[in-house]
């Protein structure tokens, strides 16, 4: 039986080992909910052989409240984006424990875009020019591009809004809050750069079809992990064990189908290879840098 926690309202300890509680961060916890909901259906009566016999949610607000779950042994296990993911690892000792993959994508970049008679033609000309991030969790559309631009020794200055300009030794960004409307943005001419990922970019619900030939690509990232699970770092090994095995097993189960397609469109889950490794390693160092140096 899976039993839900009022979004908001701390849940009972996650220390009854009979019970395993899965967690998101949400601003939409009744939509999030009935996308968690069938995925811990399944997997609930598989872990019955480590003493998991109930399942329930419980939603947080933002990344601070999620990682006080899990150092407080509220929450067993989350699924996020990779920079949400190795920003638990650093706030709360989680640990990554599989890859998600999402419509058959498991890994994507990020793509930076300007107007093609703008000029510009580099990330490295962007000193007095400004760029549109999507929000302040976005892994492809804020922290993967911000860190990248505070490797290449620019400084980034927050705007007030996409009519502001920055100083001239200054990088200005403003948060745009969805795809579209950073292409929107870019294409008005209201701010001189774009940054979302690659799969956003080959959306033309996201970038219609109408602006591309006056787009240009400044530059596309090496490719990292799309999404991740979680789970607290103090977690029984056994039930952490068991988790990844179920979980790693569902994309062969005809039985998980359903829940998997719930479940962020998921089409399976996927180990950690050398690769997906290196890029969470510079992950880490880019959220980091943007927690010291921007935030």
């Amino acid at each position: 039986m899976l039993a839900a926690c009022v979004p908001w309202i701390p849940a009972q300890a996650a220390d009854d080992q009979h019970v395993l509680v899965l967690g998101r961060i949400s601003d939409d916890p009744k939509t999030h909910y009935e996308q968690l909901k069938p995925l811990l259906d399944y997997v609930v009566p598989r872990m019955a052989s480590v003493g998991i016999r109930e399942g329930r949610i419980l939603m947080a607000r933002d990344a601070q409240q999620m990682a006080s779950y899990l150092r407080r042994g509220r929450v067993d296990w989350v699924t996020e984006t990779a920079a949400s993911g190795v920003a638990l690892e650093a706030r709360a000792g989680a640990k990554l424990l599989l890859m998600t993959e999402r419509d058959g994508v498991s890994r994507y970049g990020t793509v930076y875009f300007a107007r093609r008679d703008s000029g510009l033609t580099s990330l490295d000309q962007l000193r007095g020019h400004s760029v549109a991030f999507q929000n302040v969790s976005s892994t492809s559309a804020y922290f993967v591009p911000a860190s990248e631009l505070l490797e290449r020794g620019m400084r980034l200055e927050l705007l007030l809004s996409p009519m502001d300009k920055p100083g001239d030794d200054m990088v200005g960004f403003v948060f745009a809050r969805s795809e579209l409307n950073i292409a929107n943005w870019v294409h008005k001419r209201l701010v001189d750069v774009g940054a979302m990922s690659t799969l956003d970019w080959s959306n033309p619900s996201r970038v219609p079809p109408s602006y591309r030939s006056e787009l240009r690509v400044l530059r596309t990232t090496p490719d990292y992990p799309r999404a991740v699970e979680v789970v607290r770092g103090d977690l029984d090994p056994r039930i952490e064990a068991r988790l990844r095995e179920v979980l790693l097993q569902a994309a062969q189960d005809p039985d998980a189908r359903d829940a998997l397609l719930r479940f962020f469109k998921t089409t399976r889950f996927l180990p950690m290879d050398a690769t997906s490794e290196h890029a969470l390693k510079r992950l880490r160092e880019g959220v980091a840098r943007v927690r010291a140096e921007v935030e």
